[in-house]
């Protein structure tokens, strides 16, 4: 093994990302060493590409970037108490927490103030190797691709969104057809929705939701009202479930116009910027909302491996694969949401 490594970094403020030559880090004494075998580009790091106003606030310079990947441990601290292996084949919960803080111990890991992203403001998985508290590691099973298990993060996101209602036989709405989006309209149909309705303006993405999430209606909200949708599927009263994954102040008042009285909304989009909101109708309506962050440690990573396991299969979301000297092509692809998600290779021999 060199002292250095190929590595992904935000090196100044500005727009896009540098290929580096970087120190391989070195793990802790309750780390691990992991050796990247794939990364997948994520929202996040479109926003750090475009160094936009979240990213000049949140993001310190230079910085290694990206969090979504999978790989195999290379070296373990020597105070790591967890039964891990070298060779180990891991994905790992990208959220890295403070275990004294008074969520933490309470058990709610993913509600800790004090939260560091890998790969936003602390060195991420852009890279041959990335540092990770073996805490955060999650082991894969041998069925679990490298690819797969590159995506797993972002589908902790779609999951976790979904278990905050009820969904089985209830008539469920999706607003947001982007690759969590996608998910979380394949999550519902697992979980038993009795119909599942997927929205959004880009009719790449609500076609590749047909191979990611079979039997899910999808409506492109330019053409078609989603009211003569409702009654084509016979749905009289409302939705009971909305799922809101895409940020956008209309596609929330869609959920909100829908829902049944007493309905629920969980929200993972996160607008650009505040929006007004009719509360009237929200309290008249009696509908719960429910603000969705990450995943919840570590049952969301539980159910995730148990649905794959069960056979849901997101291998059709994965529509570009390439090596990660390629970098530049595979951020164009998302960034003109053209897309699902871009899979960078991080193998010597790619």
């Amino acid at each position: 093994m060199t002292d250095t490594m190929k590595a992904l970094a935000k090196t100044k403020p500005g727009v896009g990302l540098e290929l580096i030559d970087a120190p391989i880090p070195v793990a802790g004494a309750e780390d691990v060493l992991i050796r990247v075998k794939r990364t997948a580009v994520c929202g996040t790091d479109i926003h750090i590409w475009n160094w936009d106003e979240w990213s000049r606030k949140n993001v310190p310079v230079p910085m290694i970037t990206g969090h979504e990947f999978s790989g195999e441990i290379v070296a373990i601290g020597k105070d790591v108490d967890r039964p891990l292996k070298i060779g180990a084949r891991v994905s790992a919960e990208g959220h890295v927490i403070d275990l004294n803080s008074e969520a933490a111990r309470a058990g709610h890991f993913h509600l800790d103030p004090h939260t560091r992203g890998i790969g936003v403001n602390r060195q991420g998985a852009f890279a041959e190797f990335v540092v990770a508290p073996a805490f955060n590691v999650i082991e894969l099973p041998d069925d679990v691709p490298w690819e797969i298990g590159s995506i797993l993060d972002p589908f902790g996101n779609a999951v976790h969104t979904a278990q905050q209602f009820d969904l089985l036989g209830e008539d469920v709405l999706v607003t947001g057809a982007g690759p969590i989006g996608m998910m979380a309209a394949a999550v519902a149909r697992h979980a038993g929705a009795r119909t599942v309705v997927l929205t959004d303006i880009n009719d790449f993405r609500l076609e590749l939701a047909q191979k990611v999430a079979p039997g899910v209606r999808t409506v492109n909200t330019t053409r078609e009202d989603l009211k003569d949708v409702m009654h084509e599927l016979g749905l009289k009263v409302g939705f009971d479930v909305a799922l809101e994954m895409s940020g956008s102040p209309i596609a929330f008042r869609q959920c909100v116009d829908t829902l049944i009285m007493g309905g629920g909304m969980a929200m993972l989009g996160i607008p650009s910027k505040p929006m007004e909101t009719d509360w009237g109708a929200i309290i008249l309506k009696a509908l719960t909302i429910k603000g969705v962050y990450g995943r919840e440690m570590f049952t969301t990573w539980r159910k995730m491996l148990g649905l794959l396991k069960a056979g849901l299969d997101l291998t059709p979301l994965i529509t570009h694969q390439m090596s990660y000297e390629r970098f530049e092509e595979g951020f164009e692809a998302m960034r003109s949401g053209q897309s699902g998600k871009v899979v960078l290779n991080w193998d010597k021999a790619a």
